[in-house]
Order: structure tokens, then sequence, then C-alpha cells
């Protein structure tokens, strides 16, 4: 996939725990995981916003686009 995300770098640079920040935004523990670890295909803009707005960031400090290599065969 061509996005990485990047929420555990930027949770670590606020020291904030998986538990702080999913009690915060409003979503479970699973699912916060779930994003961290980018086990997801999608994430509500509503969820994004929250998580923005907790961590005092950009959206382009947890998503980070990456091209896939054209010569690789993806799997589908």
């Amino acid at each position: 996939m061509a996005i990485i995300l990047r929420l555990d770098r930027v949770m670590a640079d606020r020291k904030i725990s998986l538990n702080q920040l999913a009690r915060q935004v409003g979503i479970s523990n699973v699912n916060l995981s779930n994003l961290k670890t980018g086990k997801v295909k999608a994430i509500r803009f509503s969820t994004l916003n929250a998580i923005c707005d907790i961590l005092n960031c950009q959206p382009g400090d947890i998503l980070e686009f990456q091209r896939d290599d054209p010569e690789e065969p993806t799997a589908e």
C-alpha cells in the first residue's frame, strides 16, 4: 500500500499512550491499534480530525504517501 501510517511516531513524540488517545478520540483500543499498525484500509475524516486535534498535528504528520514500486507485482 502506498499510504504509510506514522501515528506511532507522533504518539511517541507527544508522550501519549494508545489507551489515552483511544479514550480521547472516542474509539476502541482495538480500532486505534489497527490504525496504528496499518491494518486498516480506511479512516473516517471525523476520526482523523479528532486525532489531529488531540495530538496537535496535521494529517501529513500521520499519513505519508510512498509510491509503490512499479516493478513489484501487486497481490490482489
